[in-house]
């Protein structure tokens, strides 16, 4: 299919800006802010909505994904490995790292899952296939690799029953599908959830609605689209960046889809036919997504 039920074009520029690649954008219910990384500037940005001002932390390397963690501070998933960060004095600790003899990868999107287990991929630097891994830390910084020969380990989520697990592997085209066994914080019965046409743009970062639809980013495409827990495209948001990235719900409701957008890589004719590349973008929805999960036991 090239276009869902619904095609929706209303959105508005949370975040004015040209991140080189922003990725991984999270709602922190506490404060009511939104944070969100620049990867390969290694910069975490948190912003609360109604003002202009955006607080940064600069990790001094490649940062692909954040979580907040139930003890307070964040869990990232850095080139080099997983790192804790004191948000306050903006501290970073590599505490395990992951890959750090092989200097062509590094660590890309992860998320938490709702037993505060913190799940992130590698990537090679010139996005070679078959080269990366998904991993999953748990609680007590134990590393466990769950999967091997990723290409590029993207967008993951989990279905309200906590039963399945979404994930993408960006030059698959795709979004698969596991069965998800909640306790051991494992893996199997992997299955293809659905097919994207290369011409629609790439699958990048996902999140998961309250009703169990998947929503995911087209790098190259300048869409989010929607899929039913079946794999059905039930709807379709357009926005004026073609490298989108990653997606999350927030707001006092839950119902502002936040988008994030990459500038990197585009020609100065692109960029100024794209003036809004690389920023934030807010969409509101009648669907509202889950409460994020946070790191820790």
């Amino acid at each position: 299919m090239t276009g869902g039920r619904h095609d929706r074009t209303t959105f508005d520029i949370a975040v004015a800006g040209s991140a080189e690649v922003g990725e991984g954008p999270i709602w922190d219910d506490v404060t009511g802010e939104l944070l969100w990384v620049d990867i390969p500037a290694g910069l975490i940005h948190r912003w609360r909505p109604g003002t202009t001002a955006v607080s940064t932390i600069v990790v001094g390397q490649p940062v692909g994904a954040i979580a907040l963690r139930r003890s307070g501070g964040l869990v990232a998933a850095v080139r080099d490995g997983f790192a804790l960060i004191d948000q306050k004095s903006g501290k970073v600790e590599l505490r395990c790292p992951v890959e750090i003899d092989r200097v062509e990868n590094r660590m890309n999107d992860g998320k938490c899952d709702g037993a505060g287990r913190f799940w992130a991929g590698t990537m090679a630097l010139d996005s070679r296939p078959g080269v990366g891994s998904l991993y999953r830390l748990d609680p007590d910084l134990t590393v466990t690799t769950i999967l091997t020969e990723v290409s590029i380990s993207n967008g993951l989520g989990w279905a309200p029953d906590d039963r399945t697990m979404y994930f993408v592997d960006s030059p698959a085209q795709a979004i698969d599908a596991f069965d998800f066994d909640a306790e051991r914080g494992l893996l199997s019965n992997r299955r293809r959830l659905a097919a994207i046409e290369v011409e629609a743009g790439m699958p990048d970062g996902l999140t998961v609605d309250s009703a169990g639809f998947v929503w995911v980013a087209l790098w190259g495409g300048g869409a989010i689209r929607r899929y039913s827990p079946t794999g059905d495209l039930v709807d379709t948001v357009r926005l004026p960046a073609t490298q989108l990235t990653s997606c999350t719900f927030g707001g006092p409701e839950r119902r502002d889809l936040y988008v994030t957008s990459a500038s990197r890589g585009l020609s100065a004719g692109e960029r100024r036919r794209q003036p809004h590349a690389g920023a934030l973008f807010r969409v509101r929805l009648d669907v509202p997504g889950h409460p994020v999960a946070r790191f820790g036991g």
